[in-house]
Formats: C-alpha cells, sequence, structure tokens
C-alpha cells in the first residue's frame, strides 16, 4: 500500500496545485516582488491616443447589431480614432444588410461561411490602425473600457492587454450563472497576479487588444483563437498585461447543458492549443512565461482531471484496506470525496428542478468543467470540433 499512498498523494497534490495550490504561490511572489520593487509602480500615460479598431467578428447577430454598434459609439474615447470593422463572413439573417445601414460602421461581408478564424484573417489585412481591439457582437463594454486598454500599451513592452469578462448577476442564478460568475471571480484575481508577476497566460476572447503589427495568421482549423493569438504575442518577447476595470459583460449561459457546450468546445481548444504551443513548455526558453503557462492552464487542460478521476479509485482501494467504517484518515478523505460528488449531482438534480441553492452549484460547475476537459480530448482526437460559431445559448 506504500506505493500506492504516494501515487495518491501525487494525485492530490496535482489537482491542489492546479486549482488553489498555483494561487497561493503566484500571490506569495507577487508580494515579494512589491517588497523587492525600487520604484514605485510604472503609471500609465493617459495621454497616449493612438487610432484603434474595434474588430468584431459576427456570424447571424441581427438580434445584437443595434445595441453593440450604440454601445461602441458611447466608449469613452475619441470618436475620430476609433473604427468599427465588422466581418460577417457567411451571415444570412440580415447582419450585413442592417451594419450597412449604419454610419461610420465599416462591413466586410462573404457569402460563404469560413469560421470565425477565417473571418479574423481576411479583415485583419484590412486593419491600418496601430492598435486592434477584438470583442464579440454580443457583448457590451464598459464606458472606459477601449481608453484602459490603449493606456496599458503606452508601455512598448506590452504586446497585448486583456478585458475582464463580466457575467450579469441575477437574484435566482442557474447554475451555470452562478458557477460561472465564481469560477471568472476567481480567475480575474489569478490573472491580475499573472500580470503584476509577469504576463497573463492567454486572453479572453470577449474582449482583448493587440498591437496589429504583432498578429499572427492563424490555422483554420484553430478553436481558441483569442489563445493562440496572445501567446504567440507573449512567445515573441512581450507581455500580456490585463486589466478588469476593462470589461465585456454579457449573460451566463442559460443552463448547465449550453455551458457544458461551451467547455467542451474551449477544452478541445486548450488541448489543441497545448499541441501548437509546446515549445513554451521550455523553461530554459521562456522562464517565468513557462512556469505560468504550465501551473495556469496546462495542468488544468490535462493532469489535473486525470488525476481527479484517478483519485477515486485509489482513495477507494486504502479506505478498504483501512476500513471504511473505521473512520481512518484515508477513510475521511475518501468520503469526503464521495460527498463533494454527491453534492454535484444534487445540484444536478435541482437545477433540473428549477430549485436554487447556489452553495450547491459550485461543486456541479466544477464538476462539469473537469467532466468537458474528457468530452474535448475526444472531440480532439476525432477532429469533429467544427470551426465553425457554435455559441453556446445565452440566459436572459
Amino acid at each position: 500500500m506504500t506505493a500506492l499512498k504516494i501515487i495518491f498523494w501525487m494525485l492530490f497534490f496535482i489537482v491542489f496545485y492546479a486549482y488553489i495550490g498555483y494561487g497561493i504561490i503566484l500571490y506569495t511572489l507577487v508580494l515579494i516582488k512589491r517588497v523587492l520593487r525600487k520604484s514605485g509602480k510604472k503609471v500609465a500615460d493617459h495621454s497616449y491616443e493612438p487610432e484603434v479598431t474595434l474588430f468584431i467578428a459576427a456570424y447571424n447577430e441581427k438580434d445584437f447589431v443595434a445595441e453593440k454598434v450604440k454601445n461602441s459609439l458611447e466608449l469613452d474615447y475619441p470618436s475620430d480614432k476609433l473604427h468599427m470593422v465588422w466581418v460577417t463572413d457567411g451571415s444570412d439573417d440580415g447582419t450585413p444588410e442592417i451594419l450597412n445601414k449604419i454610419e461610420g460602421v465599416e462591413v466586410h461581408h462573404l457569402p460563404q461561411r469560413s469560421g470565425k478564424i477565417g473571418a479574423m484573417n481576411r479583415g485583419m489585412k484590412l486593419v491600418k490602425t496601430p492598435i486592434v481591439v477584438f470583442c464579440d457582437a454580443n457583448t457590451m463594454l464598459g464606458m472606459e473600457s477601449i481608453r484602459r486598454i490603449v493606456n496599458l500599451f503606452s508601455n512598448p513592452k506590452v504586446g497585448c492587454v486583456s478585458g475582464e469578462k463580466r457575467i450579469y448577476g441575477k437574484d435566482k442564478d442557474s447554475a451555470a450563472g452562478a458557477g460561472e460568475g465564481l469560477y471568472w471571480k476567481y480567475e480575474s484575481a489569478l490573472k491580475k497576479w499573472d500580470a503584476e508577476l509577469y504576463s497573463v497566460v492567454g486572453a479572453a476572447g470577449e474582449l482583448f487588444a493587440i498591437r496589429t503589427e504583432l498578429y499572427q495568421e492563424v490555422e483554420r482549423d484553430t478553436l481558441l483563437d483569442d489563445f493562440i493569438i496572445s501567446l504567440r504575442v507573449a512567445q515573441k518577447g512581450y507581455t500580456i498585461q490585463y486589466d478588469p476595470e476593462a470589461y465585456a459583460i454579457e449573460t451566463a449561459s442559460a443552463d448547465v447543458k449550453e455551458e457544458l457546450k461551451r467547455k467542451v468546445r474551449i477544452s478541445a481548444g486548450g488541448i489543441q492549443s497545448v499541441v501548437r504551443l509546446a515549445s513554451l513548455l521550455n523553461f530554459f526558453k521562456y522562464g517565468t512565461l513557462s512556469f505560468q503557462y504550465i501551473s495556469h492552464r496546462v495542468l488544468r487542460w490535462t493532469l489535473a482531471p486525470l488525476s481527479l478521476l484517478f483519485l477515486i479509485p485509489a482513495g477507494l482501494t486504502l479506505a478498504i484496506n483501512e476500513g471504511v467504517l473505521n473512520f481512518g484518515f484515508y477513510s475521511i478523505l475518501f468520503l469526503l470525496q464521495l460527498a463533494f460528488y454527491i453534492l454535484a449531482l444534487i445540484g444536478w438534480y435541482l437545477e433540473n428542478k428549477s430549485i436554487r441553492v447556489k452553495l450547491l452549484f459550485v461543486p456541479y460547475y466544477f464538476f462539469i468543467m473537469n467532466l468537458s476537459v474528457f468530452l474535448g480530448f475526444k472531440r480532439y482526437l476525432k477532429g469533429s470540433q467544427s470551426v465553425n460559431w457554435e455559441r453556446a445559448k445565452r440566459g436572459k
């Protein structure tokens, strides 16, 4: 049993480190850096106002066009320096026709549908401004979002800036809303610390920006364009910074089924990204960036879900050997594991009955997150994930 105990604790460490331990270590390193920093924090240059392109790749978004354009026109940035570009390849619901009637909006449309990557690669060849801001058609931006993002580019070492994804809160959230909201709050904290230590590891597709000259055409079968684009900028020696007050807000997935669909796609894309960004695993070349990338991203898409799975038979075997009802150390640990999955099951049951108990949605959402990795890996191996838009239904 000694060998099994060693395996058990290795598995436990991987899970703990991936979801909690890295955050503790990261925050500790940030505190140390603050103490050792000789000069004060560098203040962004608020007079820095280059021309910016707000780039939106859209497919059949007629329901959001009016609100999105109105939101864009109200942003706190000089109107003569903010250009709106929409690429609407394949849209057949009237989206491009609606946009063409709006003054100040540049529309590029092709009847054939080539997916978001195809639209981005084509549209980026037409961008003339030094900075391009990517966002989704169905997300609304905070009024100061563009200005705050641009301010960070006043530092020449910054090549990419990620905004924050926010979820509309409701008094009676679904499991998806409650879980997704809590998850993004934790992610926001990690991103702030990542940026302060060195660099964020991946930008949020809902809102991020890069120096236009750093854009590298993305492979047409890429699933996580935001992740690949931003990290390839970081590979060139620039940092990815983060401002939580530059935000894009949207409703949560309509239900956990829709959230699972979204996360399976993300997981398939995550595994694809790990393969394509294999060079980032080289600590000797990328140093701190590699440490952050592996700790914050790679483990969650690979070893952490596997470890969770193997902890079940390992914990059960150790508990049986100890005597489950004797309530020894390993027996208690296994019962806690079991209780966690039971809570997740209860969360699923209550969600289907439309009974809202947020406390139970957390284990349910965590379970869904990790289940999506296995389903995403299956899709990746089969090559069955389409690159075309496959937006999850959102709550109202």
